[in-house]
């Protein structure tokens, strides 16, 4: 008989939930024509006898295929580890970006296969794996990372399904609640903005806050971004490229920039933002001299914001630099990314335009829809909003600038009689 029933002393109920009693389970184990001969295909602990019954009814309709019974044979020996591994590098490394595919790969190999890697994928159970989010965060990491990696999973295993290697997905069934984590930090008001812009003014950090806190860009855009693609003359800059994930250490020349992850955009440089810009351009001018006075090489790669002697700087340094700025001016606790926010936001509130704030940012319209919080009907929004021009992104950064600038002049008022330390800009190689 097709379906056995078994009795247990801790039997789940209808949702997995371990009970604490005992009870009956039911068991399927079916024999079927393999192209290597007869096989036996098993499947247990169903909680009624029904539910064994429908899934001994499907699975003996699928056996009838031959090619889904091939496959069944192939992926009987098959580990977790061992499709993962070859699941990261076929679908991740070719559909995924590159810094996407590097963390998926990091997740797989530190997370997911230490604790479920030699389970064989068609015996993977959702218990199994809730079990492996234990054993993440007994290690005292953080839930958040226990989520990724189920994220990861989930995925992976996504694929598993669509390609008949396991009939369901382990990942989407598990039991474990994350909760909500780290709270993300608030991202900076036009006055705590104002407040870094002065308190970073003259050092290295002023053009990557600029071009951070005023425009949203990404960080690998900020240390893309060439004095080829800035036109002073039209007070325009073209986001277009950005830098390579994963630059090799000590690497001074840049041979090929990467594309951004959006499809590029055209920005325009506002009366407040230009004379940073001018102020950037003249003192790597004077960076460039005293290098090559001083008998050093200088690296030329047209980059807005590098070393001193014109090398790219690393992503790295600016995410982990970034963090003792802010501690060293005493100033409120955010991520480099999280000036990106911050230009989200206060463009947002100032001017109720997301669409245009999206595409200021290179966001897609759903994505700055759900960082901002918003739920509408984005086909409706779309169809008003075939293109912004760039007037009109002008309108909405000129408003955010402008709302910077008068909350500076309000912040040095009320700073007069305690001044905050400033940061230093360091002669020294980044």
């Amino acid at each position: 008989m097709a379906v056995q029933a078994r009795t247990v002393q801790n039997k789940r109920d209808i949702n997995g939930v371990l009970t604490g009693k005992a009870g009956t389970v039911y068991d399927v184990n079916i024999k079927y024509n393999a192209p290597g001969g007869r096989k036996t295909y098993a499947k247990k602990g169903f909680a009624t006898k029904n539910d064994a019954l429908r899934h001994e009814a499907e699975m003996r309709t699928k056996f009838q295929n031959p090619n889904y019974a091939a496959s069944v044979q192939v992926q009987s020996k098959q580990t977790v580890s061992a499709y993962l591994n070859e699941w990261v590098e076929t679908y991740a490394r070719t559909n995924l970006r590159p810094s996407t595919y590097d963390g998926y790969k990091r997740t797989i190999a530190n997370y997911i296969n230490p604790y479920i890697g030699n389970v064989p994928l068609n015996q993977l159970a959702p218990s199994m794996v809730d079990k492996m989010f234990r054993a993440i965060m007994d290690k005292g990491l953080k839930p958040a990372t226990a989520a990724g990696a189920k994220r990861v999973l989930s995925v992976a295993l996504g694929h598993a399904r669509k390609y008949r290697y396991i009939e369901t997905n382990p990942a989407r069934d598990t039991l474990t609640k994350f909760g909500k984590g780290d709270k993300t930090p608030d991202p900076y008001t036009p006055e705590q903005m104002a407040a870094l812009m002065r308190r970073v003014a003259g050092t290295e950090w002023e053009m990557p806050v600029v071009l951070g806190g005023l425009y949203g860009l990404r960080r690998s855009e900020i240390l893309g971004l060439r004095w080829q693609n800035v036109d002073l003359e039209n007070n325009t800059f073209a986001v277009v490229e950005q830098l390579p994930f994963k630059v090799p250490p000590k690497t001074t020349i840049i041979e090929q920039m990467a594309p951004p992850k959006s499809n590029g955009r055209t920005l325009p440089i506002t009366d407040i933002a230009r004379p940073f810009f001018e102020r950037q351009l003249f003192y790597q001018a004077e960076q460039k001299q005293k290098t090559t006075e001083n008998g050093k090489p200088y690296y030329y790669n047209g980059l807005v914001v590098s070393k001193p002697d014109g090398a790219p700087m690393y992503a790295n340094w600016i995410s982990s630099g970034f963090g003792k700025l802010l501690e060293e001016i005493d100033m409120p606790h955010i991520r480099f990314h999280d000036l990106r926010h911050t230009a989200a936001t206060n463009m947002h509130q100032l001017t109720g335009d997301f669409y245009t704030t999206g595409e200021v940012l290179g966001h897609t319209l759903a994505g700055i829809g759900a960082s901002l919080g918003l739920s509408m009907n984005f086909e409706a929004v779309t169809a008003r909003y075939v293109d912004v021009r760039l007037e009109r992104k002008k309108e909405v950064l000129d408003l955010y600038h402008a709302a910077v600038h008068a909350a500076g002049g309000q912040t040095e008022k009320e700073s007069e009689k305690s001044k905050p330390p400033k940061a230093k800009r360091h002669e020294t190689e980044l």
